[in-house]
């Protein structure tokens, strides 16, 4: 059980970063996407790699925990100098005026915030309860929720009063990069858990030796690879001319970001209540169906009603995506390799972050985005179908012994 004071004090700093990261999150999802496209009129190359910086961070967090683990530094300083590093390369890309800075920097930078998942999800296991520790995630959630809306809104009605306003967008990033480095710097925390083997993918044998870990990342991948292909398609089909949609920056902005935002908002606290109670990968099977719904309503329709139905749909499975994406490894890691799963689990969420942006943006060249849709949601629900068994089933999920948590020679045991 985590000292109520290390707990606190978490949520304190995490309530702080939850400002920036609601608007971080709007990155690589709607605002780097637009500019490739109403700026630099960038070609399906470009806009696929500036949609794909979180999959290359992902791609890499095995080796980032490795290496956090090998330094013997505090996960949470590890984390806070990575986003310093990404709010230093967004910054120079507000600067300097060029496309291919743009596409370079907008990828490197949300790489690095990315490749932090795995050390905040060992840092959520170590400070947090186990049985309130969706509630406290949900509540830091919802504030990332209110500052990720009032961004989107204040962004793109600053790009629709001119597209050449984006490097003030680029600078707010870079701002709140900075911002969430200084409130991890306060977070309490202790080096990784040493591993018997110094190989860089040594977590990688969890997936042969953890049967319920290796199905549901088969699951994952199905129904992750489909959500993650659409969801940069969603700015395509709203902005580009050719599906005769065309809509300004301000009103993309409140279809791919505002709304379904609001939509977490409201269900960000009842899904963390679930999380605590709920069997996860039943949980996990329902949410998937709201996936493929909402994808299903935003590409067959046209319409601004038809939009905003498939944006609270989104909304409302994607807030209980952020629990389950982020903490779902705290049900069945042993509580020392909790970072170790994550980075699995993040690396192959990697994968099909810079597979499927750019196999989406190919695709839909020659394919019609309704029929993308239907594909996407029949992936979804084969994903969900391997899940089943274990969704119906009572049997409590496996997890190893707690291992302790010993700080390096000379490393203090907070960050």
């Amino acid at each position: 059980m985590p000292d109520s004071s290390r707990t606190t004090r978490t949520f304190r700093f995490e309530a702080f970063r939850a400002v920036s990261a609601g608007i971080i999150e709007t990155a690589g999802s709607t605002f780097f996407v637009l500019i490739a496209i109403s700026w630099f009129e960038a070609g399906a190359l470009a806009k696929g790699l500036v949609a794909s910086g979180s999959g290359l961070g992902y791609l890499l967090s095995p080796l980032v925990v490795s290496r956090v683990e090998a330094a013997r530094i505090p996960v949470a300083r590890a984390a806070s100098r990575l986003c310093l590093f990404a709010s230093m390369g967004l910054g120079v890309s507000a600067l300097v005026p060029s496309q291919l800075l743009f596409v370079l920097t907008s990828l490197i930078s949300i790489a690095a915030s990315g490749s932090t998942v795995p050390l905040l999800t060992q840092i959520f296991q170590d400070n947090y309860p186990d049985e309130s520790r969706g509630r406290y995630f949900a509540r830091t959630v919802m504030i990332r929720i209110v500052s990720g809306a009032a961004f989107g809104a204040g962004a793109g009605y600053l790009l629709s009063l001119d597209i050449a306003y984006y490097r003030f967008v680029l600078a707010a990033y870079a701002a709140a990069l900075a911002f969430a480095s200084w409130c991890l710097s306060n977070v309490p925390s202790e080096p990784l858990h040493l591993s018997e083997s110094d190989h860089p993918l040594r977590a990688f044998r969890s997936v042969r030796e953890d049967p319920v870990f290796r199905i549901t990342l088969i699951s994952w991948m199905f129904m992750g690879f489909a959500n993650l292909m659409m969801l940069p398609l969603r700015v395509e089909y709203l902005a580009n001319p050719r599906y005769q949609v065309a809509l300004s920056a301000g009103t993309i902005a409140l279809l791919t970001s505002v709304v379904p935002n609001l939509a977490r908002l409201v269900m960000s606290p009842i899904w963390g209540w679930l999380f605590d109670r709920m069997n996860f990968f039943a949980m996990r099977v329902t949410l998937n169906v709201g996936f493929a719904v909402g994808i299903l309503a935003f590409f067959a329709s046209d319409t601004i009603p038809g939009f905003v139905f498939a944006a609270i749909t989104f909304g409302i499975a994607t807030a209980g995506g952020d629990l389950a994406w982020t903490l779902w490894v705290t049900k069945v890691a042993p509580p020392a390799r909790v970072a170790q799963y994550m980075s699995v689990h993040t690396f192959f969420t990697g994968l099909r972050g810079l597979a499927a942006p750019l196999l989406g943006f190919a695709l839909v060249a020659r394919y019609p985005m309704t029929t993308l849709g239907w594909f996407a949601a029949a992936s979804i629900v084969l994903g969900s179908l391997l899940l089943l068994p274990n969704a119906l089933s009572n049997a409590p999920l496996r997890r190893g012994p707690a291992a302790p948590v010993a700080p390096g020679p000379g490393e203090p045991g907070e960050a």
